[in-house]
């Protein structure tokens, strides 16, 4: 998956903002005040380009499940290990695996927000 793709599907999501709260590193994208995912890039193995990683909430059950299933899942950078998982875009899970993990991150923060502002959000959309 490319970092663009991930980057409009995330913010296609209701309520969804984005910005760069902790400097040019990483893009965060919050919904309800919360955050649900991080982009960020670093120089790929091979020398050549960016290789690009989101952070995503995750269920802690889950969450170590796809990291045994997929090379690229590990354990959420500068992140809670148990909730976050790290994903490197152009690697071994599937396009659609990674958006339902955007999906699955996403409805994990908006359950976690107090019922009126989940409405608030839901009734933008």
């Amino acid at each position: 998956m490319r970092s663009e793709q991930a980057v409009d599907y995330c913010r296609s999501l209701p309520g969804s903002t984005d910005g760069y709260p902790f400097g040019p590193e990483a893009l965060v994208f919050k919904v309800g005040g919360k955050m649900y995912a991080t982009l960020g890039d670093e120089p790929s193995s091979s020398g050549e380009g960016r290789s690009y990683r989101m952070n995503l909430k995750c269920d802690p059950g889950r969450a170590e499940l796809l990291r045994q299933q997929y090379v690229d899942v590990t354990p959420g950078y500068h992140m809670n290990k148990r909730h976050w998982n790290t994903v490197l875009l152009a690697g071994d899970v599937p396009e659609d695996e990674i958006l339902e993990l955007i999906d699955h991150s996403y409805e994990l923060v908006l359950a976690g927000l107090p019922k009126r502002r989940r409405e608030e959000l839901v009734a933008q959309s």
